[in-house]
């Protein structure tokens, strides 16, 4: 599996006028009460921008002109995989994630947050929480991730 390459990916730190941050459960989520930013895959050619944006409305429904990108990540960030979802996720081409990461104002209220904006949605719950849990409500093999996005960005939530 080490011959495995990473998956391009954005991230979404998403934060409400109180300085909250937006988490959801996924769907797929079969053990544990793990909560997550959004994220996702960047297609081949794609702006990181547009695909932080796109990522972000189809998790969460919210339109562009609902958030103002604030900061991006200075370097990409990588993890890899546990061993037993290693050679499952993605068709089995990746060891695990590069992403880069964006902070987003939201300017919108709750009621412009679609789960199923998205079909199929990824996202079965959401909430707003305070950005020092995040590390904690993510799985294990991304906490470091969480942990450094929060430092880059928590001057400006």
């Amino acid at each position: 599996m080490t011959e495995l390459g990473y998956r391009p990916c954005v991230g979404v730190m998403l934060v409400n006028a109180e300085g909250r941050a937006f988490v959801g459960r996924r769907i797929d989520n079969k053990e544990g009460d793990w909560w997550q930013m959004p994220q996702g895959g960047v297609d081949e050619g794609e702006d990181l921008r547009e695909a932080a944006l796109r990522e972000l409305g189809e998790e969460t429904g919210v339109r562009p002109d609902h958030v103002t990108l604030l900061k991006q990540i200075d370097e990409p960030l990588r993890y890899d995989l546990p061993e037993e979802l290693m050679g499952k996720l993605w068709g089995g081409r990746y060891r695990g994630q590069e992403q880069v990461w964006f902070l987003a104002r939201f300017s919108g209220t709750d009621a412009d947050i679609d789960l199923e904006a998205h079909d199929p949605p990824e996202f079965c719950d959401w909430k707003w929480v305070d950005p020092d849990q995040l590390p904690e409500l993510i799985v294990p093999f991304k906490k470091r991730i969480y942990r450094t996005v929060l430092e880059a960005f928590r001057e400006l939530v």
